[in-house]
């Protein structure tokens, strides 16, 4: 009878252990995904802002089409983008044509006087804040999860339950390269 009790308790201990086990792989699956979603959040923002920073710089502008054309085609792969790698790839590609955009409007003093322009300018720039802080909090969520299924012996249950590790949003190679500064 003892041996029996011995047995019930290892069952009841190692059930325990595994419901535990799988709830916060699940908790952190959750974590990476409300992270990813805040990232979404504010991409959405600077997508909504973009349309009105391209057609105040066209107004003094109206030279640069090619420019506007890129940054149109850019905004629109980065909406359409679908994997997480993907997203990276296009939001960077993105990135780089809105540096080109306020690179131009510096040859336009009558622009960047203007009310309307600073304050997209001043949005975009918060915006853009905000997407970096959310994509650290993603990737350190990322970590936390990855980490979690591929340690002993969660990663046996991980691997049982189909979890797999997922991508880190990183900067692309361009913006890794170190600035050129010229006076």
């Amino acid at each position: 009878m003892i041996v029996f009790y011995v047995i019930l308790a290892i069952l009841v201990v190692s059930a325990l252990w595994l419901v535990r086990m799988y709830n916060g792989l699940i908790k952190l699956k959750n974590r990476v995904d409300e992270a990813w979603s805040d990232i979404d959040v504010q991409l959405k923002r600077r997508y909504d802002l973009i349309p009105n920073l391209v057609n105040t710089v066209k107004g003094y502008a109206t030279h640069e089409r090619e420019l506007f054309e890129k940054v149109t085609e850019a905004r629109t792969r980065a909406m359409n983008a679908g994997s997480t790698h993907e997203k990276a790839e296009a939001e960077n590609m993105l990135s780089g044509t809105l540096k080109s955009l306020f690179a131009v409007s510096e040859n336009y003093p009558e622009l960047k006087a203007n009310q309307n322009f600073l304050e997209l300018q001043r949005e975009l720039t918060d915006t853009e804040d905000k997407i970096m802080a959310s994509r650290r909090f993603y990737n350190g969520n990322v970590r936390d999860f990855n980490t979690k299924i591929q340690v002993f012996p969660t990663n046996i249950i991980a691997g049982m339950l189909s979890f797999v590790a997922r991508e880190f949003f990183e900067a692309d190679e361009k913006e890794k390269e170190p600035v050129k500064v010229e006076f």
